[in-house]
């Protein structure tokens, strides 16, 4: 009888120990990240454990923030994966100056940041297992930059923006084009946090120009390039700003006709902001990305 009343205490004492330690928020680890002569400021958001674990580059929207990515990162390290954002090169305290292209070289220096042995060391990194994700603007730059990398084999893009389909309603719909240019001046520095390259806000824009680059940009005709991937493709039933039916599904299809045969799409009954369902959402991703390994093996 003692032993078990000694056993029962012990229980008592040891479960809201347990609780609090699953729960417990590490705090994220300022980083730099350079490409070239380029300085990127971001946040490392690390496990907390002692063995070597996956690593998630997770993607602003546009500008982005200088602290999270909808709370995700905190949460998604919580799960055992350790979680790097950054602020694109141009915005807040990253150096250089923004545009497309220089978004998908920021993306390539923070990969390379994981490979780093130093940094491997030191954030217990498994090069092995390395993720790229996004939400809005960044869903559709990790959409891309997984198009024409072949090293990245699991993408999640949460209400990521087509920006093909961006940019061809851009030319079509005078009244998006006047908010959007609205948008963006005002994001402009030194009253706003970006810094644009020369040519690289939507007024400069003419139907040629974008021509050259709507084989990358566009996702729909990234589809084959996408196929052989882990996709997850997170939508809001509610988003005006990057719709379902004019953004996700078509991609959807898309790769359904290239025969990707590992894709999830998930919708919430919420806005573009995600706001509602933010822990919802943060665990379809961390299950998602649970299930990567074992196909891996």
């Amino acid at each position: 009888m003692r032993t078990f009343s000694c056993f029962f205490l012990i229980i008592i004492l040891v479960l809201p120990i347990m609780a609090v330690a699953q729960y417990l928020v590490i705090k994220p680890v300022d980083i730099t990240i350079q490409r070239k002569d380029v300085i990127l400021q971001g946040k490392f958001y690390p496990t907390g454990e002692d063995s070597i674990s996956p690593s998630l580059i997770l993607l602003h929207g546009f500008p982005g923030n200088e602290t999270d990515v909808l709370g995700l990162g905190s949460k998604i390290s919580q799960a055992g994966i350790n979680v790097l954002t950054f602020n694109y090169g141009g915005t807040y305290q990253s150096g250089g100056e923004w545009n497309f292209e220089n978004t998908q070289q920021d993306i390539r220096a923070t990969y390379n940041f994981l490979h780093q042995p130093e940094n491997m060391v030191q954030y217990n990194i498994d090069t092995s297992r390395i993720y790229l994700g996004g939400w809005s603007f960044g869903g559709g730059m990790a959409l891309t930059y997984a198009a024409s990398h072949p090293e990245i084999t699991s993408v999640f893009s949460i209400a990521g923006t087509d920006h093909g389909e961006f940019m061809r309603e851009y030319f079509r719909n005078k009244k998006f084009a006047t908010v959007i240019n609205q948008m963006f001046d005002e994001l402009k520095a030194p009253n706003g946090p970006v810094r644009f390259a020369p040519g690289a806000m939507p007024e400069y824009a003419t139907p040629e120009i974008f021509a050259i680059l709507d084989s990358t940009l566009d996702l729909r005709k990234c589809a084959a390039s996408l196929a052989r991937k882990d996709i997850l493709l997170i939508g809001g039933w509610d988003d005006q700003n990057v719709t379902i039916d004019h953004h996700i599904l078509p991609l959807y299809r898309a790769l359904q006709e290239a025969r990707a045969d590992r894709v999830k799409i998930v919708a919430f009954q919420d806005d573009h902001s995600f706001r509602k369902s933010r822990a919802e959402l943060a665990e379809t991703i961390i299950g998602w990305l649970k299930t990567i390994p074992d196909r891996e093996k």
